[in-house]
């Protein structure tokens, strides 16, 4: 190499040029620093708690990453040792933080799906660690020293709180659906209306699953509009089942009728069939009281005397993921036998956390309060505006020179599915940065350790203060201090 000399010791990286010559790709690519000897120069003052399968993991991503941009014509110059350095550290610090970690929610929706839905109250997270710390009575029956059902454990207090005679929990409320269906209509008719066919998340619809169950669908009514009749003149030999799914997740207004669950147990009766509810977001508690729309609870369709309910513990109910499953005792025995409710089955973690959280609800008041997902639902307007005020006293005076901080007020959303034309009043505070995008604002704030999730709204970027919890008011000022240069204010 006449014409480049490399001192390849890793404290005194560089590079010295003959001006009359240009540094090609091959020169660069053959001046990359060997991973073995990054290492060794890294072994010298790094953290002892760091693996050395992750620091040598973080050096070979961050050659080849090097690698790449050499030959894709985006690196046109040889890094300095400082720069190195920097790329190693921050892969290491990178490969060491958890994939799954915990978000602050600042977008206003609160059972907000991509963001785990919702919170576990402060018995649930208790009973989560203790699930998870020690030897449990899992399958094992206390009374009798012998094998138990983990079903068993919260079954009566399911049924206590809906009235129903039997219950059972798989891990999702599309399990429930699909486990229901395989094990009553296998190979049957089961009729719905058109205007139920929803799809829910990841792009699932109602149609797929009862097809994967091996049901048949018969579609009937319109759109906007299903008569008792249309059910009626659907029936046949074949039928085994009437069908009717809660819209929980979008609406159809203007020129709309469907039947009552009391008007479909009624003509099932008269013709030997089941009635089951796909209530999707059910709810033990009429939130109606607060201004929120009406939604059927899980205790109404039961004393309407449907078959079989099913319905999600993690939206309105405010629990872990879970399909919960109620209804007349026979039926539910049929369902529980099913090879499939194996595969299907909930883990120690679900009911430790479905328990505590379905035994606040035998204190409804208790409930608004300590369940989270209820909590931020029914919060008051001006509570919300106090917690703004009190961030931006936390905040504003010491971002002032590169950042406009102000109180907005503005909407929050259900989210979960539920509720879907309904916009809570809520308030934020809107941040309008001086030198900084709001996009790369926004971006930057993903990147954080403990990211922040606001959104973009009227030039500004917003942080909707109902869904930012109490205790996270001061780790939020501390965010907004530190990126903005005058570090924390707690």
């Amino acid at each position: 190499m006449n014409f480049i000399k490399l001192h390849r010791n890793f404290h005194s990286l560089q590079l010295v040029y003959r001006t009359d010559f240009m540094v090609t790709k091959k020169d660069l690519l053959r001046n990359l620093p060997k991973v073995d000897e990054c290492i060794k120069r890294l072994d010298e003052d790094s953290d002892p708690e760091v693996p050395p399968a992750i620091v040598k993991l973080a050096v070979q991503r961050c050659i080849e990453d090097q690698r790449r941009r050499i030959l894709e014509g985006e690196a046109i110059g040889e890094l300095s040792d400082d720069a190195w350095r920097q790329l190693f550290t921050g892969e290491i610090e990178k490969q060491k933080r958890p994939n799954f970690r915990r978000v602050i929610n600042g977008t206003g929706v609160v059972i907000h799906t991509n963001l785990g839905r919702s919170l576990l109250s402060r018995k649930a997270a208790e009973a989560l660690m203790q699930a998870g710390a020690h030897y449990s009575n899992l399958e094992f029956d206390l009374a009798t020293g012998k094998r138990g059902s983990r079903y068993s454990l919260v079954e009566k207090i399911i049924c206590d709180l809906t009235g129903a005679e039997a219950a059972l929990v798989v891990n999702n409320n599309a399990a429930a659906v699909l486990l229901v269906l395989e094990t009553l209509a296998r190979g049957t008719e089961v009729i719905v209306s058109r205007g139920q066919l929803v799809e829910i998340g990841g792009s699932f619809r109602i149609p797929d699953v009862m097809a994967k169950s091996g049901a048949r669908l018969i579609e009937v009514g319109a759109t906007n509009r299903t008569h008792l009749f249309d059910y009626e003149r659907a029936i046949t030999p074949e039928t085994s089942m009437l069908l009717k799914v809660h819209t929980s997740n979008f609406r159809i207004i203007g020129f709309t009728s469907e039947i009552s669950a009391e008007e479909m147990v009624c003509l099932a009766q008269r013709h030997g069939l089941l009635v089951m509810e796909d209530l999707g977001s059910g709810c033990l508690v009429d939130l109606s009281r607060f201004g929120l729309p009406k939604e059927p609870t899980v205790q109404e369709i039961v004393k309407a005397g449907v078959d079989i309910v099913t319905f999600s513990g993690d939206k309105l109910l405010g629990g872990p993921q879970a399909g919960i499953i109620v209804g007349k005792r026979d039926v539910i025995e049929r369902v529980k036998k099913n090879p499939l409710n194996r595969a299907l089955r909930i883990d120690k973690f679900t009911l430790s956390s479905l328990e505590m959280i379905l035994r606040e609800y035998f204190d409804s008041n208790a409930a608004l309060q300590n369940i989270p997902t209820l909590a931020m639902l029914t919060v008051s307007s001006e509570k919300i505006k106090k917690r703004a005020r009190a961030l931006l006293r936390r905040t504003s005076k010491y971002i002032a020179d590169r950042c406009v901080m102000s109180l907005m007020p503005t909407v929050s959303r259900v989210g979960g599915g539920a509720m879907p034309e309904y916009s809570l009043p809520t308030w934020a505070v809107a941040l309008e940065p001086h030198d900084i995008s709001l996009n790369s604002l926004e971006t930057d704030f993903r990147q954080l350790p403990v990211p922040l999730v606001g959104r973009i709204e009227h030039d500004k970027f917003v942080l909707d203060m109902r869904t930012i919890q109490e205790d996270e008011i001061v780790m939020v000022a501390d965010i907004l201090s530190g990126y903005f240069g005058k570090g924390p204010v707690s």
